[in-house]
């Protein structure tokens, strides 16, 4: 066999268990996404960002097919920033790669060797520096968007989240401009895909991708933030064993918010009051 074929045979099954085993969980709502946040347009340049793990892998193999299959013309970038991965994580990202068809571009950093000299927030200070690495790799090759592998649980564990730990309610929107790269725009297609999907068409086709490569994380296992993820992931666990629809109502919820019933709410402006109006 050929080394063409050997390649092109796991890409081909890969491909048809979206298409076809997984399409109402996986391509389905990843074209309604697309589509209902408009998060595409003709002749945009996409920087389809992937860490490695699973939800940037789906997500860069959905674009790829979504830019084969598409109505209108745009194109895209396999971009991969490596913050200071050790080479085992490095070479496990560069295989998954090849294996799923995607040709990257890696580009190298130090952003795990600077956040990590900060004692109080470097989690907070890894996300702002990546994020901006990301801007500007992807501003030099042209592109006008990136796009991050957030899923429908990320967007409603955030909600949670800020709810139970920072008396706030806010989550993240499917789309939004940049406001430090002008003309720069984030884009989240796996808006609409819940995790366990993910997890699933994962397992179903045995890949195997990276979980944490966070050098931070893997000396703190049990650090603050993460800690609170997997109990808010526990807590919606616990709520779905007598309502099995507690993620759709959830992520529903955000889309059909009632501002005239919130006695306090934040506007682009600022603070404001029930008040006011009434």
């Amino acid at each position: 066999m050929s080394d063409e074929k050997r390649v092109a045979d796991p890409v081909r099954k890969i491909e048809n268990s979206i298409l076809k085993t997984y399409r109402s969980r996986l391509w389905a709502p990843f074209i309604n996404a697309v589509k209902q946040y408009e998060l595409i347009q003709e002749g945009d340049r996409i920087a389809v960002c992937i860490s490695g793990g699973k939800d940037s892998m789906l997500m860069a193999k959905l674009m790829q097919m979504l830019c084969r299959y598409s109505d209108f013309p745009f194109s895209v970038e396999y971009l991969v920033m490596d913050p200071g991965y050790n080479k085992e994580n490095r070479r496990k990202i560069e295989d998954n790669a090849r294996l799923l068809g995607i040709p990257i571009t890696v580009f190298e950093t130090n952003v795990f060797e600077v956040a990590n000299m900060q004692l109080k927030y470097p989690c907070y200070l890894c996300a702002k520096m990546r994020r901006g690495y990301l801007y500007r790799n992807a501003k030099d090759l042209g592109c006008n968007k990136i796009a991050l592998g957030h899923h429908l649980n990320d967007v409603i564990e955030t909600v949670l989240m800020g709810m139970f730990y920072s008396s706030q309610i806010q989550t993240m929107p499917p789309k939004l401009h940049s406001r430090n790269f002008e003309g720069m725009e984030l884009i989240r297609p796996l808006y609409c895909i819940r995790e366990d999907d993910i997890i699933a068409w994962r397992n179903y086709n045995g890949l195997d991708f990276l979980q944490c490569a966070c050098s931070y994380t893997e000396r703190n296992e049990n650090g603050e933030n993460e800690s609170k993820r997997k109990e808010i992931k526990e807590l919606i666990r616990t709520l779905r064993r007598t309502n099995p629809d507690i993620e759709e109502s959830l992520f529903n919820s955000v889309h059909n918010v009632s501002i005239t019933t919130f006695p306090g709410y934040r506007l682009s402006d600022g603070k404001h009051s029930f008040l006011e109006k009434y």
